[in-house]
């Protein structure tokens, strides 16, 4: 049996941050409005002569770095981010040019929120298949640019950054008592494409359709729906019980979310990995992110069952258990 490994990770926040207080000063908020709806205090922002592939390449460098594994050993390059450089080409590509990964394929991966699962889901395939050993997954966003610094209820949830993992493919002889994806299964629904989307200038002579549209009562209710019910059905299908996870590093939108999903499924919310708060909301950056601050930390430590759950726009949702 082959399995995913991962070798090694890292992640990378903007220098600029931008409190509530700042907010505040833009649009008719507060810090307590805002902390209260969200549990998010501050956001990392972009300046202006950065772009996604630039907070990707400072993440991929970084879990390069850990990983031991060099640049041009990389078979493959997967890059998940709904706020590309450009149309095209792709940002992994320009990523795989940065970071001198001559000899790997490269391409983007776009399911918003939930990019950074479908991501790990589609790396897992690519090595259980044998087609290739060592891939590099990055979830990298400036969400700062798709964002009506004049709507409220948009504005204050969002940040921009990137987390990278390396993954490499190990011989295995048990599915869950080694290092390694143990399972993964991701889901969308067509249906609700238009509870929570942005248009962009690509499609679009609606000025306000070029910043995100949320119906936010929606995208919770679903949320917390949707997330519940991947985790049973991911855990039923590994053969573990949620005792048996050591932490959960779900998808950071909203601190109410996580607080929803987490009751729902019995687990102790001192076993969740909470970066929302600092970061707010960066899409596909958030579980890398979150995941390796707890690295790093020294929360997350090598043979602890993780489940990495996430929600996004589409609607597409995803989960994933693994042993670090």
């Amino acid at each position: 049996m082959i399995k995913s490994i991962i070798k090694g990770s890292g992640s990378y926040l903007p220098e600029k941050v931008l409190t509530n207080h700042d907010i505040a000063k833009m649009v008719d908020t507060s810090h307590e409005w805002i902390f209260e709806r969200t549990g998010i205090t501050q956001r990392h922002i972009a300046s202006d002569n950065q772009f996604t592939s630039d907070l990707a390449y400072e993440a991929a460098l970084k879990a390069i770095e850990s990983s031991g594994i060099h640049a041009n050993e990389l078979d493959l390059i997967l890059l998940a981010t709904s706020t590309p450089d450009q149309v095209f080409p792709s940002t992994a590509v320009k990523v795989q040019h940065m970071i001198g990964a001559k000899e790997s394929a490269a391409f983007d991966l776009h399911a918003v929120c939930s990019g950074f699962v479908y991501g790990l889901t589609t790396a897992n395939a690519f090595i259980k298949t044998g087609e290739y050993k060592k891939i590099l997954v990055i979830g990298a966003e400036t969400y700062s640019r798709i964002i009506n610094w004049k709507d409220r209820s948009t504005c204050i949830l969002f940040g921009d950054g990137a987390g990278a993992f390396i993954l490499e493919a190990a011989e295995s002889t048990d599915d869950n008592l080694s290092a390694g994806i143990l399972k993964t299964r991701i889901k969308s629904d067509g249906q609700y494409a238009d509870k929570l989307y942005c248009n962009g200038s690509s499609s679009s002579n609606d000025e306000d359709d070029r910043y995100i549209q949320m119906n936010g009562r929606e995208v919770y209710k679903h949320a917390v729906e949707k997330q519940t019910s991947i985790v049973n059905s991911v855990l039923l299908s590994s053969g573990l019980t949620i005792d048996k996870i050591d932490w959960f590093v779900p998808h950071q939108a909203n601190l109410r979310i996580l607080d929803a999903t987490a009751k729902k499924l019995n687990f102790p919310k001192e076993k969740i990995i909470i970066t929302v708060g600092e970061h707010a909301n960066t899409s596909s950056a958030s579980i890398p992110i979150a995941m390796d601050c707890a690295i790093k930390d020294g929360k997350i430590k090598r043979g602890d069952v993780i489940m990495l759950v996430s929600f996004g726009s589409g609607f597409t949702w995803g989960a994933t258990i693994l042993r670090y």
